[in-house]
């Protein structure tokens, strides 16, 4: 296998896994009213209120405020659809550098500031609605982790840019001949 097939495949099965977390992490925000029962159920099952009763006191709470928004208005929950729409599309667009990373890098350096961009909208938004600061600091981990494999996929993308052949050099342009006289 040659060194740009072997960058290739690297980039493609890296981008492969980032689009499937984003997939899931999507996904997830969907049934959210059941998965907060199951996740408070199952924490009831491993003794966690025992040992974090923090978590399992504000999960708790949050499977509240969730179950009153669903049953009052469950239109609020329209926009956990959206936000579970929008992993969907974001991870879409990395079939641009799945099919052409060199040409697409923008799109995976996207994805790198978006990361970025969730640390001070946890930072900021997180007290704002009263999210407790352990909360926002996994949060902020999805921006950490998610930068990792986007990292390794640009600097894989700059090794397959470098190993490309050069583009050849721009013909030079005609000259412009003298206008004609008039007659």
């Amino acid at each position: 296998m040659s060194d740009r097939a072997a960058q290739l495949k690297g980039i493609r099965v890296w981008l492969a896994c980032f689009v499937v977390c984003l997939v899931l992490s999507g996904a997830t925000a969907f049934p959210l009213v059941h998965e907060l029962r199951w996740t408070e159920d199952l924490l009831r099952w491993l003794p966690v209120p025992d040992h974090l009763p923090g978590l399992a006191d504000w999960i708790s709470r949050v499977r509240q405020g969730v179950d009153t928004a669903d049953a009052a208005y469950p239109f609020l929950l329209y926009g956990t659809d959206w936000l579970a729409f929008a992993h969907l599309v974001i991870a879409v667009a990395f079939y641009g550098p799945y099919r052409d990373p060199v040409r697409n890098v923008w799109v995976v350096e996207f994805g790198m500031i978006a990361c970025a961009g969730i640390i001070p909208l946890a930072l900021v938004c997180g007290p704002i609605r009263g999210i407790p600061f352990w909360w926002s600091v996994i949060d902020m981990s999805f921006g950490v982790f998610g930068v990792v494999p986007l990292y390794v996929v640009r600097q894989k993308i700059k090794r397959l840019e470098a190993l490309s052949p050069s583009n050849p050099p721009n013909p030079p342009k005609p000259s412009n001949p003298a206008p004609a006289a008039a007659a």
